[in-house]
C-alpha cells in the first residue's frame, strides 16, 4: 500500500454541508447517496485541500466561511514532507493536518501543519499526491495535448531523456533565433551608429587630445594674456626684496634683514633668547634671497610671445570643439573615445556574428531533427504498448471487442526540422502529434475519442489509463467523480472490479450512484440529508452489515425493503467478497 493515505476530512459550511466527518479507507471508498444529497461536495472539499479555486457560492448560505479540514499520514522523508517542512509545518503523528478556509466574500485561506501558507502549496503537493477525475478532467483528456502528456508519462525515461535533451537545444535555438533576428533587423541602424562612431572617432584622433591637456592649456591662456603686467610686477617686487642695481641709495628689505642680523650677532652670546631671535632673522635673509632669485628667474623667462598666444587659443578652440560632442571636459572625450572603440569593434563584427549565429542555428536545426526523431520512434513505442494495455483493460470493462490506438503524426512544414527525410513543424515538446483514437465494436473506424467515445466509453477509457498507469507511474491516492456514468449492468461491476484492483496498490475513492460500484468498496460512506435540507454530522456515515444491503437495495430498485432487491445486493457483495 502507498505510504500516504487521507484518512479523514471535517467539512464544515459547505454546500449543503452544515458539519460532517468523512473517514475513508486506505483502500477502496464508495461515497453513495440520493441525487443533491451534498456526495459532490466530498470531492469539492478534497479539491480546495488541493489547493482548487475558491468558489465563494459554496458557502452555506447564512454562513460566513466555509472550512474544509483533512488529514494526511505520510511516510517520512518523503518529497511532500520535506516541502511541507521546509514551508514549516509539522506533523502531527505521523500525519500532515491541512485546512483551507473561505470566506463568503471570498477570500481563501490555506494552512498546513499548523502553519500558513501560500494556496499555491497545496496545489504543488497535490501534483504528487492525488490524481482527481471528473467530468472536467475527462473534457481534458479528449485535449490532445493531454494525450500525449500521458503518453510521455507512460513511456517514462524512454521519452522524458532525450525530451530532456531536445528542450535543451529547443530552447538554445530559439535564444540564437532571437539574436540572429535582431541583429539582421537592426542592420541599417547598426550601420547608421557605425557610421557615427567612425566619424567621431576619427574627430577625435586629428586633435589627439591629452590627459588634463585643457586646464594645462587654460592656465598657459591666462599668464600669456596678462605676461607685461606679470613681468612687471616681478622686477618691482625684486628690486624692492633684492635692491635696484642702478640705484644706490635703495634700500632693500634683503639689505634691512641682514643689517638686523648683523646687529644681533655682536650680542647674541649674552642671551639664548636673543641668540634665537638672530637665528629666525637669519632663516628670513636666506627665504628673501631664494625669493629674490625665484623672481628673477620667473621674469627672464615669462614668455611674452603673441604667437604662442595664439598657438594656444587655437588649441583652446579645437579642444572645445570636442568637449561639445563628446563630454564635458578632454578626459571625458577621452573616456567616450575608448568605449567608441570598443562599441565600434562589436558594430564591426556584426557580419562575423551573422556567420557564426547562422551555423549554429543551422546545426541546432539538424540537431533537433535528429532528438525529435527519436521522440517520435520512442513515442511510438510506447504508444504501442500503451495502447495495448488499455485495449486489455476495456476487455475487462465490458468493451471486449474495443480497441484503442494513437495517431503519432507530423506535419510538414517547408521551415521545419527534417524528421525522416521530411521538413516537418516542431514546437516545445518535439515534433509530434499525438491523438488517442478509439474503435469501440469490430468494423468501426479508429477516431478520436471526442469524437468516437459515448460518455459511459470515455468513463471506462479513462478508468483503463489509470489502471495502467497504476501499474508504472502510480500516485497515492485517486478520486474519481461520476466514473461510471453513462454505464450500468456487466460494465458497472467490471468498473467496480478494475477499482477494487487499483485500489490494491493505491488509496481509491469513488462519488458513484450505481450499486454494481459501490459494492466493490472497502468502506461505503453515505451521504444523507436531514429534514431542513442540510447534512449534519450524523449525515455522513459508514455503512455496514444489514445497513449497507439496505443502501446498495436502494440504489438497486429504490426500494429499500424489497426483497429481490435485497438478495441482488447480497449477491453483489457476495460477488465483491469472492474477487477479493
Amino acid at each position: 500500500m502507498v505510504g500516504f493515505v487521507l484518512e479523514e476530512m471535517r467539512i464544515r459550511s459547505l454546500g449543503v454541508i452544515d458539519d460532517a466527518v468523512v473517514e475513508l479507507s486506505p483502500g477502496f471508498t464508495a461515497v453513495t447517496g440520493e441525487t443533491g444529497a451534498g456526495k459532490t461536495m466530498v470531492v469539492t472539499s478534497l479539491g480546495l485541500l488541493l489547493g482548487g479555486r475558491a468558489d465563494p457560492a459554496l458557502v452555506r448560505i447564512g454562513a460566513g466561511k466555509a472550512v474544509v479540514e483533512g488529514r494526511v499520514s505520510v511516510p517520512p522523508g518523503a518529497a511532500a514532507v520535506v516541502r511541507a517542512e521546509e514551508a514549516g509545518a509539522d506533523l502531527d503523528d505521523g500525519a500532515l493536518l491541512i485546512s483551507r478556509t473561505v470566506s463568503a466574500e471570498g477570500r481563501s485561506r490555506a494552512h498546513l501543519g499548523g502553519r500558513s501558507v501560500p494556496v499555491g502549496l497545496l496545489a504543488e503537493l497535490a501534483d504528487d499526491l492525488v490524481a482527481v477525475h471528473g467530468q472536467t478532467d475527462q473534457q481534458g483528456l479528449m485535449k490532445p495535448s493531454r494525450q500525449r502528456q500521458a503518453l510521455d508519462r507512460y513511456a517514462g525515461d524512454a521519452v522524458a531523456v532525450p525530451l530532456a535533451k531536445y528542450t535543451g537545444a529547443y530552447r538554445r535555438l530559439r535564444a540564437v533565433s532571437a539574436e540572429l533576428e535582431e541583429i539582421t533587423a537592426r542592420a541599417r541602424e547598426r550601420a547608421q551608429e557605425a557610421d557615427l562612431l567612425r566619424y567621431g572617432l576619427e574627430e577625435v584622433a586629428a586633435v589627439a587630445p591629452r590627459a588634463g591637456e585643457d586646464a594645462e592649456l587654460a592656465e598657459e591662456a591666462e599668464r600669456l594674456g596678462h605676461a607685461e603686467a606679470l613681468a612687471s610686477a616681478a622686477t618691482a617686487a625684486h628690486a624692492a626684496v633684492a635692491g635696484n642695481p642702478e640705484d644706490p641709495e635703495s634700500i632693500d628689505a634683503g639689505a634691512l634683514v641682514a643689517g638686523a642680523q648683523r646687529a644681533l650677532e655682536a650680542v647674541r652670546a649674552h642671551d639664548p633668547a636673543l641668540a634665537a631671535l638672530a637665528d629666525r632673522i637669519g632663516e628670513v635673509g636666506i627665504l628673501l634671497a631664494d625669493a629674490a632669485g625665484d623672481l628673477a628667474g620667473y621674469a627672464d623667462d615669462l614668455d611674452a610671445d603673441p604667437l604662442r598666444l595664439a598657438a594656444v587659443e587655437e588649441r583652446r578652440a579645437a579642444l572645445t570643439a570636442l568637449t561639445r560632442k563628446y563630454g564635458d571636459s578632454v578626459d571625458a572625450v577621452i573616456g567616450w573615445a575608448e568605449q567608441g572603440a570598443v562599441r565600434l569593434t562589436e558594430l564591426e563584427g556584426d557580419d562575423e556574428r551573422i556567420g557564426e549565429l547562422t551555423a549554429e542555428r543551422d546545426a541546432l536545426r539538424a540537431e533537433l531533427g535528429g532528438l525529435a526523431e527519436a521522440l517520435t520512434d520512442a513515442r511510438t513505442e510506447a504508444a504501442e504498448r500503451f495502447a495495448g494495455a488499455v485495449t486489455a483493460e476495456l476487455a475487462s470493462l465490458a468493451m471486449p471487442h474495443a480497441r484503442v490506438s494513437f495517431d503519432v503524426r507530423q506535419t510538414e512544414d517547408p521551415d521545419g526540422v527534417e524528421v525522416g527525410g521530411r521538413a516537418v513543424a516542431y514546437a516545445a515538446w518535439g515534433a509530434d502529434e499525438v491523438e488517442l483514437l478509439l474503435a469501440p465494436h469490430p468494423g468501426a473506424p479508429p477516431r478520436p475519442i471526442a469524437k468516437g467515445a459515448s460518455g459511459g466509453e470515455l468513463s471506462r477509457v479513462m478508468l483503463a489509463v489509470e489502471v495502467v498507469f497504476a501499474g508504472t507511474d502510480p500516485v497515492p491516492t485517486y478520486l474519481f467523480d461520476e466514473v461510471d456514468a453513462g454505464v450500468g449492468g456487466k460494465a458497472a461491476v467490471e468498473i467496480g472490479r478494475r477499482l477494487a484492483k487499483l485500489a490494491k496498490t493505491a488509496q481509491v475513492v469513488v462519488v458513484t450512484h450505481l450499486p454494481q460500484v459501490a459494492a466493490f468498496a472497502d468502506r461505503q460512506l453515505l451521504v444523507e440529508k436531514t429534514d431542513d435540507g442540510s447534512v449534519t454530522r450524523s449525515g455522513v456515515k459508514v455503512l455496514e452489515g444489514e445497513e449497507r444491503v439496505r443502501e446498495l437495495s436502494r440504489m438497486l430498485a429504490g426500494q429499500e425493503d424489497s426483497e429481490t432487491a435485497r438478495a441482488h445486493a447480497e449477491e453483489l457483495l457476495a460477488t465483491a467478497r469472492a474477487d477479493e
